[in-house]
């Protein structure tokens, strides 16, 4: 049998951390949680639990996570975002990858919960997450938004067809909060990468991400809060796309 240990990132998730640890009990058999000196009762939560609580400057999405993974000392790492936990079925399934591991990189899909709405279409379903792996095998990359993970050749893939729970947002105006943050970044890390984009293809990129995700994607069958979904998706491609403009311009100037 292997051994996992959960790592965990967090800053003020006192409305999330409790739900993501009881989920992962009986699983993780290590959990870590890098805290970015959170104000309010994420720490107290934590302390609930037998974890490992870190205090760790914040330096960006995967470089937090990464310092995560290097605390841990078990053979597999499993990542979750605190606003997230392990669904029954989910949990069944890595109980018996335990007993008989046979990849190192695993995926599972992500249900997400958005104002009390469980979402299944407006591109937000199924979502596929790797999640969990054999440790030294992979790291997160440095980008400021979107961390993905750098993945050795040749390893060997499962996919566990069960979800995670994610909470993602209670109201509209946390989540156009987040679309202004992602956006600013997202438009940071284009800027420094040379990317370039004329004033048209704002509009158009701007169009497509709707009429693709409320469509294609079936974002009407969400009803409202599909609507919303592909609304806010539009709108942070606007933000990015146009604050990437503003930042060419100042380059050429």
């Amino acid at each position: 049998m292997i051994r996992i240990s959960a790592v965990i990132i967090t800053y003020n998730e006192e409305k999330n951390i409790d739900r993501c640890l009881q989920s992962l009990q009986g699983v993780a058999d290590e959990i870590i949680v890098v805290d970015s000196f959170s104000d309010d009762n994420t720490k107290a939560l934590c302390e609930k639990y037998n974890v490992i609580f870190i205090e760790h400057p914040f330096e960006g999405y995967g470089q937090q996570k990464n310092f995560g993974n290097s605390m841990a000392a078990y053979d597999y790492i499993l990542c979750l975002d605190a606003d997230e936990a392990l669904s029954e079925a989910l949990k069944k399934l890595l109980l018996e990858f335990k007993d008989v591991p046979t990849a190192d990189i695993i995926s599972m899909k992500r249900l997400t919960n958005y104002c009390g709405q469980w979402i299944r279409y407006s591109g937000w379903y199924p979502d596929i997450k790797t999640r969990l792996w054999k440790k030294d095998i992979t790291h997160w990359n440095n980008s400021k938004v979107h961390e993905v993970l750098e993945i050795v050749p040749n390893a060997r893939r499962l996919f566990l067809d069960a979800d995670i729970l994610h909470f993602s947002y209670y109201t509209v105006e946390e989540h156009k909060d987040r679309v202004v943050k992602y956006a600013h970044l997202a438009a940071m890390t284009m800027a420094e990468k040379g990317k370039t984009i004329s004033n048209p293809m704002i509009y158009i990129k701007t169009a497509f991400k709707f009429l693709r995700n409320y469509f294609l994607y079936l974002g009407f069958l969400d009803g409202k809060n599909g609507f919303v979904i592909c609304r806010m998706s539009a709108y942070e491609t606007y933000l990015k796309y146009s604050e990437l403009f503003e930042r060419n311009k100042k380059a050429r100037h």
